[in-house]
């Protein structure tokens, strides 16, 4: 699996739980911490929990294990790190806070709806 393909999995998975403004920045020519981000939101920090399981499962399921995991009950901010992609589930004030779009706001953004 592409690491692109695997952004756009862990997207979908992430709309399957109605995460809402998820977007991929694709980081390839800006950086070398990896080659996307996955961003979403999720209403309060169960939601955030819920979607962050989804992707994990749902990527499992696929034979893709996540190297790092962050977050947890009443996070609300949620990481799993494969390595190449980055997905990145906040709740609406800490996406809002930490505004990770602006930090990289020259990575090409790729909106999944």
């Amino acid at each position: 699996m592409t690491s692109l393909t695997l952004a756009r999995q862990a997207g979908r998975l992430a709309l399957s739980k109605k995460a809402f403004d998820v977007k991929i920045l694709n980081l390839k020519k800006i950086s070398s911490v990896c080659d996307y981000f996955v961003i979403c939101t999720g209403s309060v920090d169960v939601h955030v929990k819920a979607i962050t399981d989804a992707v994990e499962f749902g990527l499992k399921e696929k034979g893709v294990r996540p190297s790092h995991r962050e977050g947890g009950d009443g996070a609300t901010w949620m990481l799993l790190d494969y390595f190449d992609v980055v997905v990145h589930v906040f709740s609406e004030n800490a996406r809002e806070f930490y505004a990770l779009e602006n930090l990289w706001g020259d990575a090409p953004v790729e909106v999944l709806e």
